[in-house]
């Protein structure tokens, strides 16, 4: 599968090569109706939302994030992936080049629960959806086969990694 991304475990080796510089983007952060607001607004500053998609781009992006209700997510996941169930995060991409155009969609109850289950922190488990769905919005897949879904989980826990935050599959 051919990818956009570049791969950065270099900075981990002992020849660490210089990071890339972080891709431009425009961002639209965006809250529908959910339970809790102040937590997950809490868990979601702005500030943060761009640091975890900017580590996770190879090209310059324009992207929507939007928090939205069990309700609201499990609509979207029904009309767009015939699941009739909200997943954590649904990543819509328009284009890839010469720039990244998505939507990312994160169903807060779903997020806050898998992060108590998972003994996470909300700001640590929001920070891996977000870069989980940008990889997707630049054709990184973890369905199409074992290989491409441990390449993609190495990936994001590097980049991670960068972010400060542990490896979220352990």
């Amino acid at each position: 599968m051919q990818r956009r991304g570049h791969r950065r475990s270099d900075l981990f080796t002992s020849n660490p090569v210089p990071p890339m510089p972080l891709q431009k983007l425009q961002l639209s952060l965006q809250f529908g109706d959910i339970p809790y607001a102040a937590r997950h607004r809490a868990a979601l500053p702005r500030h943060a939302v761009t640091r975890a998609i900017r580590h996770a781009l190879a090209d310059d992006a324009e992207i929507t994030v939007r928090i939205v209700g069990e309700e609201e997510g499990r609509e979207l996941n029904k009309s767009y992936r015939k699941k009739d169930y909200a997943t954590n995060v649904l990543t819509f991409d328009y284009a890839q080049e010469p720039v990244v155009m998505a939507d990312l969609v994160l169903c807060a109850p779903v997020v806050a629960r898998e992060a108590k289950e998972q003994g996470k922190t909300l700001a640590a488990h929001y920070a891996h959806l977000l870069v989980h769905g940008t990889l997707h919005a630049q054709g990184w897949d973890h369905e199409t086969s074992e290989a491409d879904a441990e390449e993609m989980e190495a990936y994001e826990i590097d980049i991670l990694a960068e972010l400060g935050i542990q490896n979220p599959y352990r």
